[in-house]
């Protein structure tokens, strides 16, 4: 039986949220959400009934077409063609693990009881969360202006019977499997549509599934980064506790401490050196490596702030007898961290590729491409093409999307984020570090066997051991693009500890 976590309008740690997708608990309304939202959508009704002034999305159409009113009868109709005319994504699929954060994300926003729903939507929301029913969203369409507006819309078809969702991993029309789960279509009530679209739950998703992934690689890399710098026959000195204390970013001394520790009683690292001095790529790894902690760090603290953040519009302020129409649905905050994100990636990956380079080189008594036999053999020359390929790419990719605008609606909305696309393209970057990091691996574990007899630290020595049970090394050429993607899952599934 599934572990349950209450859902109510208190923060929602990192840690918390990793809790609950580890343990794959369900989700419920706390009594303290379950009362908020209530007592929301009654003030919202008696508020309709009362108020003779427009309110934006509430009685009026949306966007350019804000200041048209609508008539009582049509209200419900109002909310129901919304999300039916939002429902405008392309492209590739959203992967269904981002969209469990989406559907998670939506939830914990409306628990705080500020967006005028009715319980019923938040609960069948938390049922296809808890039944792993997700809906098919695409990954273009958002500006990231007035939130997530085309996904949230794919997001939430399923609730009036349209759309298409996954469900046990295939694909169903939705009124198939509300039909199976005896889920009858919610009538949305006035409101509803408008808070339901408005928000950044596509954009916050995509960048708590990359961090996620992120803060791993990041010890990937520093370990890779020791193992080619034992392989390099590299000097310990740019890692000195001495040095770090005197330039004391957190990121850095977290970065040399680290190193210094997995590299312990390594007879290769201890022995003289001929060599004063070693290239950027290796004695600048606590700097770069440091900067991209720190650039993460930050990026999950403005993140987790907008996951515990309302962001839909107008906002409703029952206490205080309010409905304001504001611009929290704007992505720029995220759309500026995912931009940094986005560097911090691609300079991961850019050193990175220079210590292969180096490795393959046949500089300090290694072998040129890495093999016994080069010139016969061309060993691990092509995988450096590879890596570089993957390089290049992370680089374009990592072109600011914060800083590019549209204007849309006829030109209501005449400043946009574009986070939804700075979130996207995290995805593949990180995808693509990992492959870049997957190379390095493999170069910096051959070159590690020319050092023989002499051994690395016993940290250093368990990785390779395991690495050797599936990747052998390279006596003569052999087919590579299949110890590559090893190099991967390798990457994916090992835990590189403290």
């Amino acid at each position: 039986m599934n572990k349950e976590y209450t859902i109510s309008p208190d923060y929602l740690s990192e840690e918390q949220l990793n809790n609950i997708l580890a343990g794959d608990c369900n989700i419920s309304l706390g009594p303290g959400s379950v009362e908020l939202i209530n007592k929301c959508r009654d003030y919202l009704d008696r508020m309709i009934g009362a108020e003779q002034r427009p309110v934006y999305g509430v009685t009026t159409g949306f966007g350019a077409l804000h200041d048209r009113m609508i008539s009582a009868d049509q209200l419900n109709q109002l909310q129901k063609n919304l999300v039916m005319s939002h429902a405008c994504g392309t492209g590739d699929e959203v992967r269904d693990d981002i969209v469990k954060l989406m559907l998670l994300f939506k939830i914990h926003a409306l628990s705080f009881g500020k967006s005028g729903v009715q319980l019923q939507t938040v609960q069948r929301l938390a049922d296809m969360y808890n039944k792993g029913v997700y809906p098919v969203i695409f990954e273009q369409g958002s500006l990231g202006a007035s939130g997530d507006l085309a996904p949230l819309a794919h997001l939430v078809l399923p609730l009036i019977g349209l759309g298409e969702v996954r469900y046990n991993n295939k694909k169903y029309p939705s009124s198939t499997i509300n039909e199976k789960m005896g889920w009858p279509d919610i009538e949305l009530q006035s409101k509803e549509g408008l808070a339901l679209l408005n928000g950044t739950q596509f954009m916050s998703a995509h960048g708590f599934y990359v961090l996620q992934r992120t803060r791993h690689l990041l010890r990937v890399a520093d370990v890779v980064a020791a193992m080619s710098l034992e392989a390099f026959d590299g000097r310990l000195e740019p890692f000195m506790e001495e040095l770090h204390q005197i330039r004391p970013h957190k990121g850095q001394e977290h970065v040399a401490a680290f190193i210094r520790k997995i590299l312990k009683g390594s007879q290769i690292i201890g022995r003289p050196k001929k060599h004063v001095q070693d290239p950027y790529s290796f004695r600048c790894i606590p700097q770069v490596h440091g900067a991209s902690y720190q650039a993460v760090d930050h990026v999950a603290e403005r993140l987790m702030t907008e996951i515990n953040s309302v962001t839909d519009n107008p906002t409703v302020f029952p206490d205080k007898d309010m409905v304001i129409s504001g611009g929290n649905f704007h992505g720029q905050p995220l759309a500026l961290v995912y931009d940094y994100m986005a560097l911090a990636l691609a300079e991961l990956g850019s050193i990175s590729e220079r210590r292969v380079y180096r490795l393959i080189s046949g500089q300090r008594n290694l072998p040129e491409f890495l093999v016994a036999n080069p010139g016969l053999n061309s060993g691990f020359m092509i995988p450096q093409y590879t890596s570089a390929s993957i390089v290049s790419q992370n680089k374009q990719l990592a072109t600011p999307a914060s800083v590019d605008s549209i204007p849309s609606s006829n030109e209501q909305e005449d400043h946009v984020s574009m986070g939804a696309n700075a979130a996207t393209r995290l995805i593949r970057m990180v995808d693509n570090l990992e492959r870049i990091l997957a190379v390095e691996l493999l170069s910096a574990s051959q070159a590690l066997e020319f050092r023989r007899p002499l051994r690395s630290s016993d940290y250093i020595e368990n990785i390779i051991s395991s690495l050797r049970k599936e990747i052998p090394f390279v006596e003569n050429d052999r087919v590579l693009y299949t110890e590559i993607e090893k190099a991967v899952r390798f990457i994916k599934k090992h835990t590189f500890p403290v």
